[in-house]
């Protein structure tokens, strides 16, 4: 019994003197901590672009290639030369070589819901660049770039603008399917809504490039001839062939023709200074800080905007020598 005793006391005693660890307000035990932020120089990313079909698109994949160099991260480029297919076995490839983000301008806005999946399977997340896809929000986790259907509205207004409210037009769209030729298309239709007087004559794809636009505006000088008083030009490429087009034909661009075209590359604004063009949107193509911070940020778990929206403006040809110079594209 007084064994009993003593063995109890010394329990109790034992029990009473053990401090009891207390976690310090704000303190996170070492086995949750939260990994360590990667940095630039931690990841390896992945970019699949479209090709290099206009001045546009060359200053973007600069833009990329060069930021990429400057923040030493490793990047793996790939160039689809136009084509889907390309594109789409590029994803595939990078998803085999495990990168940490993809990066992607999509040629056209339709049949990716399979490779998209494959990546998000794969756990590497989807950034869309300069242009949309048709997917579930799911398969990719933001998109970086312009408003393409206000680029369409801005090419509305300033054309009835510059031709008074009338005007016969002939409109060179981009390549068929992508997201800035269907929202272009129907941005600038919206506008000519509250304009009876300015109609769309015909409408034809020039693909987003110089020699295509070149061609189809020959095509349009021969069935129309001195009727058409505007072109529509989807990208600035398409609108250069016009002009070349205009001028074997023996009229004179920007004056006989008057001419709206989307990008504000720098060729726009020499053709605006000539003379031969009235007016350009500006669709900002140096997308390439924004879109290495995005990716930093979601590698990192951060949250990001479902869409980052490009900063942009409209410029005439009055104003094209001051602005010239400071043209980064």
């Amino acid at each position: 019994m007084v064994y009993a005793t003593l063995l109890l006391f010394a329990l109790i005693w034992e029990t009473a003197c053990t401090p009891e660890y207390v976690e310090a307000p704000g303190q996170t035990p070492a086995a949750q901590a939260d990994p360590p932020k990667k940095t630039y120089a931690d990841v390896i990313i992945g970019f699949a672009q479209l090709g290099a079909e206009s001045e546009w698109r060359v200053a973007n994949t600069a833009s990329i290639k060069e930021t990429a160099e400057e923040l030493g991260i490793e990047l793996r480029f790939s160039d689809a030369q136009q084509n889907q297919e390309n594109q789409i076995l590029a994803m595939r490839s990078l998803i085999v070589q495990r990168v940490d983000v993809i990066g992607i301008s999509p040629i056209v806005e339709t049949g990716w819901n399979e490779v998209f999946q494959e990546a998000k399977d794969a756990g590497i997340p989807i950034i869309l660049l300069d242009r949309r896809a048709d997917v579930s929000e799911d398969l990719y986790v933001t998109y970086l770039g312009s408003d393409f259907l206000e680029e369409g509205r801005k090419a509305g207004r300033v054309m009835a603008q510059i031709t008074n409210g009338q005007a016969k037009i002939v409109e060179l769209t981009g390549t068929p399917g992508s997201a800035p030729a269907i929202d272009r298309y129907k941005g600038f239709r919206q506008i000519l809504l509250d304009y009876p007087e300015m109609r769309i004559v015909d409408s034809q794809t020039g693909d987003f490039t110089r020699a295509r636009g070149r061609e189809v505006m020959e095509g349009f000088l021969n069935t129309y001839g001195k009727a058409i008083t505007a072109v529509y030009a989807h990208n600035d490429d398409m609108a250069l062939g016009a002009i070349t087009a205009i001028e074997e034909y023996g009229l004179k661009p920007g004056v006989d023709i008057k001419i709206v075209s989307v990008d504000a590359a720098a060729v726009a604004f020499e053709a605006m200074i000539a003379g031969k063009m009235n007016a350009t949107i500006e669709c900002n193509p140096l997308l390439g800080p924004q879109f290495f911070e995005l990716a930093l940020k979601v590698i990192n778990g951060e949250d990001v905007p479902k869409w980052v929206p490009s900063e942009e403006s409209v410029f005439m040809a009055v104003d094209a020598a001051e602005i010239l110079p400071t043209r980064k594209y």
